[in-house]
Parts: structure tokens; C-alpha cells; sequence
């Protein structure tokens, strides 16, 4: 068996219950994509997609063999949905990045306009009453908190994409919902990971939020002559 095969089918036992090694290995790289995040590091990006890669053979036991005998269709489909949200995210934080000289980081937090949080309040109430339905014609486990988490990790994404500090609430409010949800479902990795992520996301809020404030108290710098201060 190759490296492959056996990351595909190794199992551990957690308390008595088969855990696949795909799914500890996937969240483990989520974790470090939300590290890399909180320093707004452009690895942020590709480091997340691997972990989404292997988090999508998890949830779609249907078709990957898993121990686990629910199917989450919306986990499953946030993670190709994840995986297409970090390119944008990788191009605008390369972008943001290449246009600094590579000094800074890559992306400087602030808080998103009115304008823009009515946008996303719209977006997180429709776009769960629209995953709903579908989700549940699918059989998901559990279509309504799937829905929402789906919709609201996008959101979140998107969030971390533009430098919205807003993004790190949309995380809490998925992980409220996420551990019940995976607990119930017997995805204990998942479960155990996404209250590190409660945790790891109210450091990450405390930070992205005084970086926000010293950038938007901070003095703007003084011309060095009368030309440059029309221009």
C-alpha cells in the first residue's frame, strides 16, 4: 500500500470509535491555514486548500469509505466551495502583497462598511434558505445547521479574503453551530477542532481588531514637499 492508499484508509480509535487519519491530517491543516490567517501570511491560502481536499473524501461518505454512517453533503460542498473562494483570496492577498514591495502583510485589517454588513447579513439569510432545500432533498444529516454552516463559512472566507475584521464573528457563530452538529454525527475530529477554532477565532477577532484601531489612529505621514502634497 502507498502513501496514498493508506492515508485514504487509515483509522485510529478515539474512545472507542474509528476516526479516520484523513480527517485528523485535513483539520490539522485548517488549523494552520487559520495560524498562518491570524499573521496574514499568503500560505494562508494553499496550506487551507490541501486541508479541504482531504476534509471533502471525509464528508462524502457515499463516495469515500468512511466509518461514519451520515453523509454532510453541505460540509462536503463548502469544502470545494472553500477551495474556490482561496484563489480568489490567494490572488488578492498575492496581489495586495507584491503591490507593499513583500514587507508587509498581506492584507490590512478593518472593520467592513454598513453597506457592506447589510451585504452579508442578505447573503447569510439567503443563502441558507436556499442551501436548506437542497440540502435536505440530498439527505444531508442535519440540512438546516448544514445549510447555515455551509453559507456562513463561505461568508467568513470571502471576509478573511477582503480583510473584513467581521470575519472572525461569522467563524464563531459557525463553530456555535458546527460542534453539536459533528458531535451528533460522530466526526469527533472535526468536533474537537472546531472548538479550537472558537477559541483560536476570539484570539484572532482580539488581534485583527487592534491591528484595525493602531492602522486607523495612526498619523498619516508627513509630505516631504509642497509637490507631493498637491499631487
Amino acid at each position: 500500500m502507498g502513501p496514498l492508499g493508506w492515508l485514504l484508509d487509515a483509522q485510529v480509535h478515539v474512545a472507542g470509535s474509528p476516526v479516520l487519519v484523513r480527517e485528523i491530517v485535513g483539520n490539522v491543516f485548517g488549523l494552520g491555514s487559520a495560524l498562518l490567517g491570524l499573521r496574514r501570511v499568503v500560505w494562508a491560502w494553499p496550506v487551507g486548500m490541501i486541508g479541504n481536499a482531504l476534509l471533502l473524501t471525509v464528508f462524502l461518505g457515499g463516495v469515500f469509505v468512511t466509518p461514519q454512517a451520515h453523509d454532510l453533503y453541505g460540509q462536503a460542498g463548502r469544502q470545494v466551495f472553500f477551495f474556490a473562494v482561496s484563489v480568489y483570496g490567494w490572488w488578492r492577498w498575492s496581489r495586495n502583497r507584491r503591490a507593499g514591495g513583500g514587507e508587509e502583510p498581506a492584507v490590512v485589517p478593518r472593520w467592513a462598511t454598513w453597506p457592506e454588513r447589510l451585504g452579508l447579513l442578505v447573503a447569510a439569510a439567503v443563502g441558507t434558505a436556499a442551501a436548506y432545500p437542497v440540502l435536505a432533498a440530498l439527505g444531508s444529516w442535519g440540512p438546516l445547521p448544514d445549510a447555515w454552516i455551509l453559507v456562513g463559512s463561505l461568508l467568513a472566507t470571502y471576509g478573511m479574503a477582503r480583510g473584513w475584521v467581521e470575519f472572525w464573528l461569522i467563524w464563531i457563530a459557525v463553530d456555535a453551530v458546527g460542534v453539536p452538529l459533528l458531535l451528533r454525527g460522530g466526526f469527533y475530529p472535526s468536533a474537537a477542532m472546531y472548538l479550537v477554532y472558537g477559541a483560536f477565532c476570539a484570539a484572532g477577532l482580539y488581534s485583527w481588531w487592534r491591528t484595525s484601531r493602531a492602522v486607523a489612529t495612526a498619523p498619516a505621514p508627513i509630505p516631504a514637499t509642497y509637490s507631493e502634497a498637491v499631487a
